[in-house]
């Protein structure tokens, strides 16, 4: 069961703080994030301010809660879009004809060569930095992992006995793989989202930390982190406060994820 695995519940209720602390921060947080206090600039740890307060003299706190929410934004769109597409295309590849397949795992291989930065670098100065950017970033260098994923489990499917018999029937290609495919697909790819949350986030975070992604002063963990460096000597509990959520988020999607995984397929958990 899902819920006698320890991993699995500390998982879920780190996503669960995760989505609620994102989802309800305008109502959690003790201040605006933006409001300025400049007497009170670069204060530790108090009662009134419990992750001290930045240059400004903005609550860490307040900015950290509204930080998730640019966070589970970017995760939520960028991981749904490049499931669906990559699904999708990974489908296309493996039912369709062998040229259609090596065209377009030629595509995903020339996408996973741009190292990620890079790619971000190249956006960033047709476009500039926006949060649209790193969400176009974040879609486009997901969609091949998913498309290879779903790609190799509809080659596994493509030749099984229900699969033949649809297709002795007169059933058509888009027929078959939605209702025959796609079901027996989509769990693996679902536990692949599930792990690659952290990573969107933590892509989001170093983008942003780079100057390339969310601009200032729209709060998010990157943000918050490269302020919190440039004055990590007189107030180092910005980069730990941070930090934090970052960890917990990783954590939390990782330990899901695997729980997850032994629930889709038991003989991964028993091989442990």
């Amino acid at each position: 069961m899902f819920l006698t695995n320890w991993q699995g519940l500390i998982g879920l209720i780190l996503v669960i703080l995760f989505f609620a602390s994102a989802i309800f921060a305008p109502w959690i947080a003790p201040y605006d994030p933006n409001a300025l206090d400049v007497p009170s600039r670069l204060s530790g740890p108090t009662w009134d301010h419990p992750a001290g307060t930045d240059q400004l003299g903005r609550d860490t706190l307040s900015r950290l809660l509204y930080g998730g929410r640019v966070a589970l934004k970017i995760a939520a769109i960028g991981v749904s879009v490049a499931l669906v597409v990559g699904l999708i295309l990974g489908m296309i590849a493996g039912f369709g004809p062998r040229w259609l397949d090596n065209l377009l795992l030629l595509a995903f291989d020339t996408v996973r060569a741009f190292p990620t930065i890079v790619l971000a670098l190249a956006m960033v100065a047709l476009t500039g930095p926006s949060l649209g950017m790193v969400l176009a970033i974040v879609i486009i260098t997901s969609i091949p992992q998913y498309a290879r994923v779903a790609r190799t489990a509809t080659l596994t499917l493509k030749n099984t006995d229900f699969i033949l018999a649809e297709r002795s029937l007169g059933a058509s290609m888009t027929r078959t793989l939605l209702h025959h495919v796609m079901p027996n697909v989509v769990g693996p790819l679902l536990i692949l989202a599930a792990m690659d949350v952290p990573v969107v986030v933590t892509v989001e975070a170093g983008l942003s930390f780079l100057g390339l992604g969310v601009l200032p002063p729209t709060a998010s963990w990157g943000t918050i982190l490269n302020e919190g460096y440039l004055v990590i000597r007189d107030a180092p509990w910005m980069v730990i406060a941070g930090g934090i959520p970052l960890i917990l988020t990783t954590l939390g999607f990782t330990f899901l994820g695997e729980a997850l995984r032994d629930v889709f397929d038991p003989r991964m958990g028993k091989g442990r």
